[in-house]
């Protein structure tokens, strides 16, 4: 038996998949997505090498979103902003259901870090 699957057996991906279905809860709460952003500072220490990668991305998401967010507020004075905050609901569905795909597979966060999709 490998050591990924050792460590993969000791954790299952359960709080990284709660921080992303938490992150979409947040479409209609507004408060879990910061919620799934502490559990992912907590949880990041101790998690196997292969969900480091979903908690990198987890507080990504988070961040980048928000600045996103406010670029786009920014630019709603001249219109353009309505239509970049749509682009951001989409950027920020589709990197929170990939990391669920990704979990689901059993494999790490693939570039955590970029900015794209």
């Amino acid at each position: 038996m490998s050591d990924n699957a050792l460590t993969t057996t000791s954790d299952n991906g359960g709080k990284t998949t709660a921080i992303y279905i938490l992150y979409l809860a947040g479409f209609v709460t507004g408060i879990t997505p910061i919620i799934g952003l502490i559990m992912a500072y907590v949880f990041q220490d101790d998690a196997p090498e292969w969900l480091v990668s979903h908690y990198r991305n987890a507080i990504h998401v988070f961040w980048k979103g928000c600045l996103y967010i406010v670029i786009s507020l920014v630019l709603t004075v001249i219109i353009i902003g309505a239509f970049l905050l749509l682009v951001q609901m989409i950027w920020f569905i589709v990197r929170c259901v990939k990391g669920l795909h990704y979990i689901s597979q059993g494999k790490p966060y693939p570039n955590p870090q970029s900015w794209g999709f």
